[in-house]
């Protein structure tokens, strides 16, 4: 997704998939953990959530985004997750890429204010955590070099892009180009006290039919002493993934790194240490990101998987999902959170469980009987604030109903 959605990435062999309703077991609820997450994804690419079009004066873009940290904080959630660096550029005064075309719509133009500066100091007064979300290798949404900012690296380093599906990426392969984007997102930790650093899923770039992501090259330059192409670039985004870590502690110790990757790390029929799924995608074979590793191994402190599923459904059931992720967290000191599709609740072609205002309160019922669960995180900020059916107004009621403090 994430052009209008990341998550809203629907994979058509799930969605021609028929549901049943199904309920959560009746019973008394567990009581909420007195610190949990609760939080939201605020995603400015593409004008998604904030802000509402391109251009706005300064003043109405600082309202909007203040609306949204208001609505936070009236909902009792505890963090906002704010995207900051949506395509190789930036929402802060940045030494290494252009302003955001979102704010001004011309990549490169000067907004007239700092809006990440304003969400970190904003977001801590309403008692707020914000975690700066960034997207490590997507540069544009189009192929056409020429609407880049003129001294965007992508133009200046021609050698480092792939087009790819209609976007240009970076090549993960290329070590200038992993040691760049550490440099450009670091610069943003070393200058705001966030909360997090934060990553969602995109990492390479989700298949597409009949193409091939072109890194021939850099392959045979670094690929050598690995036994696959595919170990390779698994191997690119590990490196990617423990040098961030190690940069953010480095730079400001006590700030978090977290990633939200798609739900499904492998299903069981590829490989047995999986999920009971029948997903078209996998995040170990097509995106090449070991998620499971990287929480065994402690690489990241907190993942949230983006289970968009409903309770029963067929191919990716919400309730199967919770249980296999509770497994791989346990014993670990990596933290749950589970990431939910409020955007699918009363959407049109939806199945029927997501126009039920009660399915999402049932998913935090049920993952609440485990306690590897410390939390969830809701996409997106425009569907918390618009709650067409009430869906988000349902989980408040029952269980938002005092406030609670974000883990640490």
């Amino acid at each position: 997704m994430r052009h209008v959605s990341r998550r809203a990435f629907t994979l058509a062999a799930l969605s021609t998939l028929a549901t049943a309703p199904h309920a959560v077991a009746a019973g008394v609820r567990p009581p909420r953990p007195a610190a949990e997450m609760r939080g939201v994804w605020l995603a400015t690419v593409s004008n998604r959530d904030w802000p509402s079009r391109p251009g706005l004066p300064a003043a109405a873009q600082r309202a909007e985004l203040i609306a949204h940290l208001d609505k936070a904080a009236r909902d009792r959630l505890n963090t906002v997750i704010f995207q900051v660096r949506p395509t190789a550029d930036a929402l802060w005064p940045s030494p290494y890429e252009p302003w955001s075309e979102y704010l001004t719509g011309v990549q490169g133009r000067r907004p007239g204010w700092d809006p990440l500066g304003t969400a970190v100091r904003e977001a801590h007064a309403r008692g707020l955590e914000l975690h700066a979300w960034f997207n490590p290798y997507r540069i544009a949404n189009h192929t056409d070099r020429g609407r880049l900012a003129p001294w965007h690296p992508a133009r200046k380093h021609p050698a480092w892009v792939v087009p790819y599906g209609g976007r240009l990426y970076y090549n993960p392969g290329l070590p200038q180009v992993r040691a760049f984007v550490q440099r450009a997102m670091l610069d943003a930790v070393a200058k705001y006290p966030v909360d997090a650093v934060h990553f969602d899923d995109y990492f390479y770039p989700y298949p597409v039919a009949g193409q091939t992501f072109d890194d021939e090259d850099a392959y045979d330059r670094y690929g050598g002493d690995f036994s696959s192409r595919a170990a390779w670039r698994r191997d690119n985004i590990n490196r990617l993934v423990r040098e961030m870590a190690a940069g953010v502690r480095r730079i400001r110790p006590g700030t978090r790194f977290g990633i939200s990757p798609f739900g499904v790390w492998r299903n069981a029929s590829t490989d047995p240490r999986g999920s009971e799924t029948q997903a078209g995608v996998q995040t170990y074979d097509d995106l090449y990101a070991d998620t499971r590793a990287w929480v065994r191994a402690h690489w990241i402190d907190y993942i949230v998987p983006q289970l968009y599923w409903n309770i029963g459904f067929a191919a990716a059931d919400y309730a199967k999902l919770v249980d296999w992720w509770a497994a791989v967290a346990k014993g670990t000191r990596t933290r749950l959170h589970i990431g939910e599709a409020l955007y699918k609740a009363g959407a049109a072609g939806q199945p029927s469980a997501w126009q039920d205002p009660v399915e999402l309160s049932r998913h935090l019922t049920l993952a609440a009987r485990y306690p590897q669960v410390r939390g969830h995180v809701f996409f997106a900020a425009k569907d918390v604030a618009a709650d067409p059916i009430g869906a988000m107004s349902r989980v408040i009621a029952d269980h938002y109903g005092r406030s609670a403090k974000p883990p640490r």
